[in-house]
């Protein structure tokens, strides 16, 4: 995990080598904590492990949203999506006619294909 000796490091410390401590970040892959009167004020990582850090994240998110999503299946929670979006549209003041067009060429597309066995 953390080495205390090397990955928390006094913001004064980091202030006289940053280029030391950039290095540092780049060879172990792992954050530097900075801390301000002993008490930990920030977290420096390379701009690498940053990047993998929010992919992660953004992996998780996609994966909670798609566990809420069945979960709200399961439980019953979902609806016609033609009510979802008549709903959308009132609400927004769409007009039918604007809103409808591009349902109407996808249902008539669809037809379309299932006379034709497609």
């Amino acid at each position: 995990m953390f080495d205390i000796g090397r990955d928390i490091q006094a913001m004064t410390t980091f202030r006289r080598n940053p280029a030391k401590f950039l290095k540092h970040l780049k060879k172990t892959q792992k954050p530097l904590i900075l801390t301000v009167n002993g008490e930990a004020e920030a977290v420096v990582q390379d701009a690498e492990c940053y990047q993998r850090l929010l992919d992660i994240a953004a992996l998780a998110d996609a994966r909670e949203g798609t566990r809420q999503g069945l979960d709200d299946v399961k439980k019953g929670r979902v609806g016609p999506a033609r009510e979802a979006l008549e709903t959308f549209r009132r609400a927004r003041a769409i007009p039918l006619f604007t809103f409808a067009t591009g349902l109407e060429l996808r249902s008539r597309r669809n037809d379309t294909c299932s006379q034709f066995g497609l």
